[in-house]
């Protein structure tokens, strides 16, 4: 089985986001770990506060668009950076904790303020190696 990660794609005027785990909570790590990589190094931001995050949704698509949402209204009105995360997920419902610590524009150096998940080219599933994948557009 491959191992976690997740890629960029150009998509018009906004980002594509693929990430692909072993399980489907991987995958979505992986995916937030995408969602940091548009705006900054994840590697850069220190793993300084925990911030918990719990949403909803009735399928695994819906999910990944309610978590990085998540991530971006936090990340938006605690003017914080997350580089670190994890989550569980059970039936429907994603609960976790994102890391992280204040923007500091000099030692982050943002390219991008992300606007939102769209449901452009969003896709989250199984694949036949039991692979999980995931992607999506997020407007910047």
């Amino acid at each position: 089985m491959a191992e976690a990660g997740w890629s960029h794609y150009e998509h018009q005027a906004d980002v594509g986001i693929r990430a692909h785990g072993p399980t489907l909570e991987e995958a979505l790590v992986q995916a937030a770990l995408g969602l940091t990589a548009v705006i900054t190094e994840p590697e850069a931001v220190a793993a300084r506060e925990a911030v918990p995050i719990a949403v909803s949704a009735p399928d695994p698509e819906l999910l990944l668009v309610e978590w990085l949402d998540a991530l971006v209204y936090a990340m938006a009105t605690r003017r914080m950076l997350f580089g670190r995360f994890e989550i569980a997920i059970r039936e429907g419902r994603l609960e976790g904790t994102a890391w992280g610590e204040p923007l500091d524009r000099a030692r982050h150096r943002p390219a991008v303020e992300v606007k939102g998940t769209t449901l452009t080219d969003l896709r989250v599933r199984q694949e036949e190696d039991g692979t999980w994948t995931a992607r999506c557009i997020v407007d910047v």
